[in-house]
């Protein structure tokens, strides 16, 4: 009987990862909002990392974080490191591309829990009184991310933190 019950869960095991190599080589997330506020005025709050702490949903997560800012004051090679507990790791950005007022470009690096490199683009795009934010994250999905998400969205797991940040940026920008 214990060698049935053993034989059952190594062919579930075996099942799980060979399932994770069917998974996608990339990943993209996306999320967009309408705020009533020029593009002017919403710009500065993403191209300026001193401006991050008013709208990111990472920032309050640890109220220990370690951040440095270096580089350029905004826009292209502005760079923002950051190291936090478990909720927020250990990781740095840094602006690659800057077109004011439509479009910021960030390459994203994550060190900790686990090593991966992304690119972020913010593009922002007038509409009627208002302007369209599209936040997307886009990468690799080496085996690791591939497993992981045989269990759990990428897109549910950051999409949820974009829509509280989006908001966030609203809020900050309609003031």
């Amino acid at each position: 009987m214990l060698k049935k019950i053993l034989l059952g869960l190594v062919v579930i095991v075996a099942a799980v990862l060979l399932f994770a190599l069917t998974k996608p080589d990339s990943f993209s997330v996306e999320r967009s909002a309408t705020i009533k506020a020029p593009p002017e005025k919403i710009y500065p709050l993403i191209s300026d990392f001193h401006q991050w702490p008013q709208w990111s949903p990472w920032e309050k997560l640890d109220p220990n974080m370690k951040r440095s800012l270096s580089g350029a004051p905004q826009g292209v090679g502005a760079v923002y490191a950051w190291t936090g507990n478990d909720d927020v790791g250990e990781g740095r950005m840094e602006i690659t591309g800057a077109t004011p007022p439509t479009q910021v470009n960030i390459k994203l690096d994550f060190i900790k829990p686990f090593a991966s490199q992304n690119t972020t683009v913010f593009t922002l795009t007038p509409q009627g009184d208002g302007t369209r934010v599209k936040w997307v994250m886009q990468g690799p999905a080496p085996y690791i991310t591939k497993l992981m998400t045989v269990f759990v969205s990428m897109d549910k797991m950051v999409g949820s933190d974009f829509e509280k940040g989006l908001s966030n940026m609203k809020a900050a920008a309609e003031r």
